[in-house]
């Protein structure tokens, strides 16, 4: 890692095999690792979700038969991870949603 990297900051969750493919797993780490350095991510890698809170995104990892997201907030210090999950529908439900809120305002309140 760079000096000028930003580190994650994992809140909740991991990105290993098993669940995770060893496929889906380096696919994981290259999308964070363009983020620590301080690129953006677009469509189809990751879409903004303003519902969770400024600045939070879905990263979007395809896996042999299912999908994997990771939520995460682009910080001035950090990359912040607030969940990963097995995506099972087309929209994300009010729980995970929650949630993210809950383990981020945490965050920030800490």
């Amino acid at each position: 890692m760079s000096p000028n990297d930003k580190p994650l900051v994992w809140l909740h969750g991991e990105v290993k095999s098993p669940p995770f493919s060893s496929q889906a797993r380096l696919e994981a780490g290259f999308l964070l690792r363009r983020l620590q350095q301080r690129e953006t991510l677009e469509m189809p890698h990751s879409r903004p979700m303003p519902i969770i809170g400024a600045r939070c995104h879905e990263l979007r990892v395809v896996d042999a038969d299912l999908t994997w997201r990771i939520i995460y907030r682009v910080d001035d210090d950090a990359i912040v991870i607030a969940d990963v999950f097995r995506k099972k529908s087309k929209t994300t439900s009010k729980m995970v949603i929650d949630r993210a809120r809950k383990r981020l305002k945490d965050y920030d309140n800490a």
